[in-house]
This record gives structure tokens, C-alpha cells and sequence, in this order.
């Protein structure tokens, strides 16, 4: 279970006398996410998430609980920041910074088909188009500096092939970051992460609803074909093989496009994001796998996954507007 600090029952019953929930019945530790330590935590006034932030900063975390709250108030389904007696949507607790979160109904759904695919697209162009007017302002802290950093610490494990593979793409992506077709591309907060285990659904009779969007805590100021990207090469990826689905792909795209209609600089720039949202992922897996850091139970992911994507988005992307 990736939890990095414990919780007792007794230190959370004092926690939560900041907060007007009635008294904690049960909570328990949350196994996904390798960043932060999560608990499910059930009192008298429902379900919710308690979130010790293990990495990131008091002065970061307002940027990712205000635009939850921001989303969740113009109706995007999401975790909606829960206030303390004094207003606060932080605290800390065990010497981290913490916050608590509404829990979401439904679950994620690891083999999805078109028509979560296409929930999946809509909820993401809705996201999008509520977060023009929100007014903070934290880059995206695993772009290209964060690329920049992380691969010469990583390099000394790499194949040789992959080893080139990372210089090369690397380097393009460089060249990509300073042209202005890049630089005019529309932007704003984007979750960066939604990958299909930070997804939920309410199934009724086999047909998928969704349920929300959760984990923002990537989130940051970037493109939105970057979070577009991010969540195609997820959602439309055949595991095996890296490539990408075209059931799948399309009815994610369609679903997107109907909300939000991607500009021309988009298609044109479209290759390249998604070889960009494939590369930070590779870096992040393997920075995770061979510089980890202590925790109770952790389980890396595989980085020849997103290896896999990356050589098969440098050799075929489908366009983005039919």
C-alpha cells in the first residue's frame, strides 16, 4: 500500500475536530498512487479522502485544491475540497501538509471500451472549457525542466537503445518547446494524470455513467492537447503493443471534439504532443523504478510501457480532426 505516513485512529479523530463532520466511524489506507499518502475516511456527514501531501509544497497545494473547487462549482464531476471551521481547504497533520476531499461514487474501470472512451473525452473538454477563467497560475511540474533534470540521472540504467531512443526524443522535443507553433498553442490548468485508474464510473445495466475525475495533484498550467495526449495515449493504447486503437481512439476524440474543437495549430502540432505526453511518462516510470524513495509498500510501474508507446507514436499518430 503506498501510504508514506501513518495515520492512527486517534490522530485523525483529533484532526478532524477542525472540520464540522460529526464523529470518524472508519477509514482505511489506499493502495493506488505512488506521490502522496490517501485514506478513505467515512463520519457522520459521508464518505470523503484524506490526502497527506508527501512531495509537494504548502505554497503548490493551493493551485490544485482551488482548481478542484473551482471545477466543482461550475459542475465537473470531481473531489470537491472540503473547509475547516475556518475556512481553510489545508492543514496538516503528522507534519505533512493534508487536505480532505468528497469521495466520489463508481470505480475505475482498467479495461474500458468505446463508450467509456467517449464519457472520458466530453468530461476532459469539459474540464478544459471551465478552467478558462481560473486564475491560478503553477506549471506543469513534470514538463520540460523536470524532463531536462531527470534524464541524465536516469541514463546510467538504459539499454543502449533506450539510451538513444531518450537522447533523440529528448533533443526533438527541446526543438518542439521553442518554436512558437508550440507557444501559441491554447493553455491553461489541465490535470495532466487522467489516466484510466484516476477515472470513475457508476455502471447501470452494463452501460457506463461517469462518475469523475480524480488525482489533480499533477495538475498544472500547460497545454490542453498536452492533457489531451496524456489521457489518449492512456485510454486508446493497446497495452501489448503500444499502438493506438481505433475504436477506442475515435470515439475518445469525437466525444472531445464535439465539446471542444481543436484549431488548426492543434492538428498540425498533434504528432508531437503526443510523443511529449509519452516521454514524460517513460522518464517518470523510470525515475520512480531505479530512484525510488521509502515507503511501507510500493510497486513501481513498468517503463517499457510507455518505451513501447513512445517508438510507436514516433512511428505512426492518427490525425486529430477527422
Amino acid at each position: 500500500m503506498a501510504v508514506f505516513t501513518p495515520v492512527t485512529r486517534a490522530q485523525l479523530e483529533s484532526w478532524l475536530r477542525r472540520y464540522t463532520l460529526g464523529e470518524l466511524h472508519d477509514f482505511e489506507g489506499i493502495a493506488s498512487g505512488i506521490e502522496n499518502s490517501n485514506f478513505f475516511v467515512t463520519t457522520d456527514a459521508g464518505r470523503f479522502v484524506l490526502t497527506l501531501f508527501e512531495r509537494l509544497s504548502h505554497d503548490q497545494l493551493p493551485f490544485y485544491l482551488g482548481m478542484m473547487q473551482h471545477l466543482a462549482q461550475r459542475g465537473v464531476p470531481c473531489p470537491d475540497p472540503i473547509p475547516d471551521r475556518d475556512g481553510e481547504l489545508l492543514g496538516e497533520l503528522n507534519g505533512k501538509p493534508a487536505a480532505l476531499v468528497t469521495r466520489l461514487a463508481g470505480k475505475v474501470n482498467l479495461h474500458p471500451g468505446p463508450a467509456h472512451c467517449a464519457l472520458v473525452g466530453e468530461l476532459l473538454a469539459r474540464m478544459h472549457l471551465a478552467s478558462r477563467d481560473f486564475a491560478g497560475d503553477l506549471p506543469n511540474l513534470r514538463g520540460l525542466t523536470w524532463w531536462r533534470e531527470t534524464a541524465p540521472r536516469i541514463a546510467a540504467f538504459l539499454t543502449p537503445d533506450d539510451a538513444a531512443l531518450l537522447a533523440d526524443e529528448l533533443a526533438a522535443q527541446e526543438h518542439f518547446h521553442g518554436i512558437r507553433a508550440y507557444r501559441d498553442l491554447p493553455r491553461g490548468a489541465v490535470h495532466a494524470d487522467l489516466f484510466r485508474d484516476n477515472v470513475l464510473f457508476d455502471e447501470h445495466a452494463g452501460v457506463p455513467r461517469m462518475g469523475g475525475a480524480i488525482d489533480f495533484y499533477f495538475a498544472g498550467v500547460d497545454t490542453w492537447l498536452y492533457d489531451l495526449a496524456v489521457t489518449v495515449n492512456d485510454w486508446c493504447c493497446n497495452d501489448a503493443t503500444g499502438a493506438l486503437d481505433n475504436a477506442r481512439y475515435r470515439a475518445l476524440i469525437h466525444a472531445y471534439t464535439a465539446t471542444r474543437r481543436p484549431g488548426e495549430a492543434e492538428e498540425r502540432a498533434w504528432p508531437m504532443m503526443l510523443r511529449s505526453a509519452a516521454l514524460r511518462f517513460w522518464l517518470s516510470r523510470l525515475f520512480d523504478l531505479h530512484l525510488p524513495r521509502p515507503a511501507e509498500i510500493v510497486t513501481p510501474k513498468d517503463p517499457a510501457d510507455f518505451a513501447r508507446i513512445l517508438r510507436e507514436r514516433r512511428r505512426f499518430v492518427p490525425p486529430l480532426n477527422d
